[in-house]
This record gives structure tokens, sequence and C-alpha cells, in this order.
């Protein structure tokens, strides 16, 4: 009977050990394959199947001593400066809401809306008041083009987080003397700054892979990673060598941020509609 049952359990461990396998072949070969996009010239490039060759690091200098390594200071930039606002923001607005139920469901729905809201109805509203404002061109206005997404993702985000806190622990520190923002700042924050930390990340990744608004938004020194990666389509076709370098260059950080917060990204997703 023991051996029936560890058969079955050996052979059920093998079959998921080979799906695994099969799904991370499958979510790694595009990256293989833009990496050895990235090692090869022009002439091995028209050879796609060709794995045998020697591999070059031109297109590697060409870009990295050309505009990317300033492209992606303008994505750091744009991307730190819109997290930092949405967390501002957005980390007292989740508390408010997941811990005491401000604006009821309708603010809730309109947080969602918000998601959902298509990103062409936005952009030219958003050009005619940065032309206003003049600052048209510029990071700035990419930045605050992209609060408009990120910040609703990051509030809904922490909305779950603040809801999986006790309410007896901000209870207590109110009967301790603490006021209402005091028990917010020492004691109901400390419980989520996991959480916090994993909206920050998922808000960055948000703003970094952004190609909509900086396309349109941005100027010519001022252009982010993706637009810049989107700029070797040229006339004269696609320099897939040196696409795929930018590519690389634009997926590396993403990837090992992701890494990291991975667990609690489907728990922040979800965690908006918690508890209510």
């Amino acid at each position: 009977m023991n051996k029936g049952v560890n058969r079955r359990t050996l052979g059920a461990n093998i079959l998921r050990t080979g799906f695994r396998l099969v799904a991370l072949v499958v979510v790694l070969f595009p990256y293989f394959w833009v990496l050895l996009s990235s090692l090869k010239n022009p002439a091995q490039l028209n050879r796609p199947g060709d794995l045998l060759f020697e591999p070059i690091l031109d297109n590697w200098s060409a870009v990295l001593t050309a505009e990317i390594p300033q492209n992606f200071l303008n994505s750091l930039f744009v991307g730190s400066a819109t997290v930092g606002i949405s967390l501002l923001v957005g980390t007292p607005a989740a508390y408010a809401i997941g811990k005491h139920r401000a604006g009821g469901r309708l603010t809730r729905f309109g947080i969602l809306t918000s998601e959902l809201m298509p990103p062409a109805i936005l952009v030219v509203p958003l050009f005619v008041i940065a032309f206003f404002l003049q600052i048209n061109g510029s990071l700035l206005a990419v930045a605050a083009s992209h609060l408009t997404f990120v910040l609703p993702v990051v509030t809904w985000f922490l909305i779950g987080f603040f809801e999986a806190v006790p309410y007896e622990l901000e209870e207590q520190a109110l009967v301790d003397g603490y006021g209402r923002f005091a028990a917010f700042r020492k004691v109901v924050l400390p419980q989520v700054l996991s959480g916090v930390a994993a909206a920050g990340i998922f808000g960055f990744v948000l703003s970094w892979n952004d190609l909509f608004f900086a396309l349109i938004l941005a100027g010519g020194q001022t252009k982010t990673l993706p637009v810049a990666i989107a700029g070797y389509n040229t006339f004269r076709g696609v320099e897939l060598g040196e696409m795929s370098v930018a590519i690389l260059v634009a997926v590396v950080p993403v990837l090992v941020l992701s890494f990291f917060v991975q667990k609690r990204l489907v728990r922040g997703i979800g965690g908006g509609g918690m508890k209510y």
C-alpha cells in the first residue's frame, strides 16, 4: 500500500517538475533569444536559426556610448518621482479607505474605474495642461502623467494590507494617548511597510514600462527607455542588434525588482476588495 502511494507521489512530483521546467523554458527563451541577438552582427541577424556564431560586442558598445544611459536615468527619475508622490498620497488614502471606510463604496469604485480608463482619453488634456504650465517636453510632465495610473494602483494595492492590520492595535494606541495621526504613523504604518515597499516597486515597474505618455509628452533630451527602444525601428528598418541591447538594459531592473515582491503582488492587486 505504502509503495503504491509512494510511487504515485513520486510520479506526481516528476510531472509537476516537468511542467515547471517547460514553463521556465517558455518564459526564459525570449530573453535568451534577445541576448543572442545583441551579440550578433547584421549578417548573423539575418540567420536567426544560427546558434553557432562568434559573438561580438559592437552592439553593446554602440548603445552604451549613445543616449541609452541618459534615457535610463530619465526613466529612473520619472519612476522614482512618480512612486514617491504616489506613496505619499496613496498610503494615507488607503489607510482611510481600508481602516475607516472613508468614501464608502463609491470611492473604491472610483479608484477601480480610474485603473480601467484608457490612456488615450487623458493624453490630450494632459498635453494641454503641460503646454499651459510650460512644462511640455520635460520629465516633470511625464511623471505627472504617470500619476494618473500609478497612484490609483498603489492606493488599491495598499487597501488590503491596511485592512489586514487588527483594529485593536490602533485602539490601544489611542487609549495610550496617541492622536489619530500618531497612531497611524507609529503603530499602523510599521505593520504594512513590506506592503508599502511592494506597492512602490509595482508602481515603479508600471511607470518604467510606459511608452504611450512618454512618447507624446517627453522631449528630445527627456526620452525614457521605452521611447528610445521604439526609436530603433527606423525608416531603414529595425536595428535589431542595438534594440536587443536596449531591451536587456530595460528589462533587467524590472526582473530584479519583480523577483523580490512576486509573493505580495497578487495579494496587493486583489486586496482592495477584501473585507468589505
